[in-house]
């Protein structure tokens, strides 16, 4: 690679791409119905990426003008030893923003550590307050467990605590009201999700419980005047502040408000795929870099830049349509 280019990573569609996503593992300790199938093929440990190379990876990316990374799953903190990733890449010169996608059971073994680690901001999913509908989409999970997390969380003096809820019709869409005065009592923000139509699921027809953005904030404003804020976290979120309070209510609307013509992301996943596209199988083998030039940071900055190249303009998701994307949210990165 010509080391007297411009540290920056710029696809054919001049999109800036300053944060990545990076699954630190495909396995989780819930087992949400949008996220996995109930009885989950895991990648084999072997050929996930060790913490070592997850933190080569992050560091060439921010040497490349990465500015934000965030660490999912999987259920990010039950890989083990994981806080040496975070402790590795809190210290790394020019990264601004490193952050956490989790489900919040383990936050109250490791929130104090995730702080001093360099952790900014923490993404908490809770997609109902309900115990036995929580139970119901996680499968497995115990709401007082994410709720002692969330409570960790707070006390930890992040920057920002977010609640993340995905949003299906019938099963929580009741519930957007108590999740955004559960979120703003607690000085937190809230996005509610479009479910994303990856890999294969049993549990429900994601068309017959699609429920918009646009439902969800007219919802809302049966109680809330919202006021559009042209604010960003770096991500795909339209934020709404809530009147006379800090929070701010975000929607991620992959359908009804595609979000691909400002894209500034890829995400890499755990086995060491460097997804371009969160909908489209564009994808570079940074695993097979890794192992082969196992001391050339050279070759690997130069695989990822090499592969903006192949950024697509955007994806192509069809709720009508069986996936054409086999692999679950877990394996992609949360």
């Amino acid at each position: 690679m010509n080391t007297s280019q411009p540290a920056s990573l710029i696809d054919r569609f001049g999109r800036k791409v300053t944060y990545l996503r990076m699954s630190v593992t495909d396995r989780c300790d819930l087992r949400c119905i949008y996220c996995m199938s109930e009885k989950m093929q895991f990648v084999p440990r072997n050929q996930l990426l060790t913490l070592e190379e997850l933190i080569r990876v992050g560091r060439a990316f921010v040497q490349l003008g990465v500015r934000k990374i965030r660490i999912t799953g999987g259920e990010p903190l039950t890989r083990r030893n994981i806080l040496s990733v975070f402790e590795a890449l809190g210290q790394e010169p020019g990264l601004d923003d490193l952050t956490l996608t989790t489900n919040a059971t383990l936050l109250p073994r490791y929130a104090r550590a995730l702080k001093e680690a360099g952790v900014t901001r923490i993404n908490i999913s809770l997609d109902s307050l309900r115990p036995e509908r929580f139970r119901h989409i996680t499968r497995v999970g115990e709401l007082e467990k994410t709720l002692a997390g969330i409570d960790a969380a707070l006390e930890a003096g992040f920057q920002r605590v977010k609640l993340n809820a995905v949003v299906l019709k019938n099963r929580n869409h009741d519930e957007v009201l108590e999740l955004t005065e559960f979120a703003a009592s607690r000085g937190m923000d809230i996005s509610f999700i479009e479910e994303m139509p990856l890999g294969v699921i049993e549990e429900h027809d994601r068309a017959e419980a699609f429920y918009s953005s646009d439902e969800i904030l007219a919802d809302l404003r049966r109680k809330y005047e919202l006021v559009p804020t042209t604010e960003s976290t770096g991500g795909p979120s339209r934020y709404y502040h809530l009147p006379h309070s800090g929070t701010r209510v975000g929607f991620i609307s992959p359908h009804s408000h595609n979000f691909c013509a400002q894209c500034n992301r890829v995400r890499l996943t755990a086995e060491g795929r460097l997804l371009l596209c969160l909908g489209q199988e564009h994808s570079v083998d940074l695993r097979h870099v890794l192992r082969t030039q196992p001391l050339d940071d050279e070759a690997l900055k130069e695989a990822i830049v090499n592969a903006m190249d192949i950024k697509p303009k955007g994806h192509d998701f069809d709720l009508s349509a069986k996936p054409v994307l086999l692999r679950h949210m877990n394996m992609t990165g949360g």
